[in-house]
């Protein structure tokens, strides 16, 4: 296990976003990342909440609460031994958490190696 403060993981947690192709970073909408020490219930390396961006519609998608990305700082640590392993990580978190915002479900991420 790797440890890293908060501030340190939060940091990385903007890197790996801002990683992102520009095009897709301009897609996103209405989504808040958060990063919180672990999942209640199975371990988890991230979780998004929300309603993809491919099944809004303009009358059923108004007034509602941004989506939400967690990034779980122990879980994604726990299996970590240095640092650059703790950035390859989240990396590969927010990219499976986002595809999510995107509508990707878990096998084409599967399918894609992002699982």
């Amino acid at each position: 296990m790797f440890t890293v403060t908060r501030q340190r993981f939060e940091e990385l947690v903007a890197d790996a976003l801002d990683s992102l192709p520009p095009d897709l970073g301009a897609q996103m909408d209405n989504v808040a990342v958060l990063v919180e020490d672990r999942a209640e219930g199975p371990a988890l390396f991230g979780l998004y909440q929300g309603i993809p961006l491919t099944s809004r519609g303009p009358s059923s998608y108004r007034w509602v609460m941004p989506d939400r990305i967690t990034l779980y700082q122990d879980t994604i640590c726990s299996v970590c031994s240095s640092e650059a392993e703790v950035v390859a990580q989240v990396r590969k978190t927010i990219i499976h958490e986002v595809a999510h915002h995107f509508g990707i479900s878990d096998p084409r991420l599967e399918e894609l190696g992002w699982a």
